[in-house]
């Protein structure tokens, strides 16, 4: 394991996804195990890449009897426009990877409706940001890295204060999705995120990359100016970031 610094943001380099799974959820296990009288409130991503992570945390819960059934779960991001329950949703997934196999309560997850309706999404938006807030804030925010530079559904353009909302997904998002729905004309248009000054609020922010696709935008969000043009680019400014990256991910 290697570590650096770029910015304010450390940047650890791991054989593969596997170490970076034990790194993080030993993190969490720590959050949770200490958390005194206060629940803890673990903001989550959907996709490939934290899947070993969830799967470590799985095993913990009922190896290790850690209580993640006892923490608020925050979830990142989710499609619009697709009916409750569908397979292809970010909630969805969170339950099949996380929730059902740990035995976490439904009703512990804050989380977007994929199907609000049009009238419906300032409401659910603003719902968001108020439970974050009653739950006492994000102590530690899970994230990937969109090939774009997205945080979440941030694409580029996010200001570095917005806050959850709807958005218009771009068209490389879209065609990175269409693996999951089949077709790119099947991937939603418009989806509800958690803002960038949602996610950078978070006590503690822990990114994922992997693989040589992530090549790219792991080398400009370390180098380029931190700007809306690469919303990942403002992790260099939080206060307790870390990216965790593999071998082919790594920009040296």
């Amino acid at each position: 394991m290697r570590r650096s610094i770029a910015g304010r943001l450390e940047v650890v380099l791991v054989e593969d996804a596997v170490p970076a799974a034990r790194i993080l959820a030993r993190e969490i296990a720590e959050l949770v195990r200490g958390r005194g009288e206060r629940t803890v409130v673990l903001g989550l991503a959907a996709g490939r890449t934290p899947v070993p992570l969830y799967r470590e945390l799985v095993r913990m819960r009922h190896e290790e009897g850690l209580a993640l059934d006892e923490a608020t779960l925050v979830q990142l991001d989710e499609y619009l426009e697709l009916p409750a329950g569908h397979p292809a949703s970010f909630s969805s997934f969170l339950r099949r990877e996380l929730l059902e196999p740990a035995g976490i309560p439904a009703e512990r997850l804050i989380a977007p409706p994929c199907d609000a309706a049009e009238g419906e999404r300032e409401l659910a938006c603003a719902a968001i940001e108020h439970a974050i807030r009653a739950a006492g804030g994000i102590d530690l925010q899970i994230l990937g890295i969109g090939l774009n530079g997205h945080l979440g559904f941030n694409e580029p353009g996010s200001h570095r204060d917005s806050r959850t909302r709807v958005v218009e997904l771009d068209e490389e998002t879209r065609r990175h999705a269409a693996r999951d729905f089949g077709s790119i004309e099947d991937v939603p248009r418009k989806a509800i995120t958690l803002g960038l000054g949602t996610i950078l609020d978070a006590r503690r922010v822990r990114a994922l990359a992997f693989g040589a696709e992530k090549a790219d935008v792991v080398h400009r969000m370390l180098g380029e100016d931190v700007g809306p043009a690469l919303p990942a680019s403002f992790l260099r400014e939080h206060g307790d970031a870390m990216l965790v990256v593999d071998g082919d991910a790594a920009p040296w």
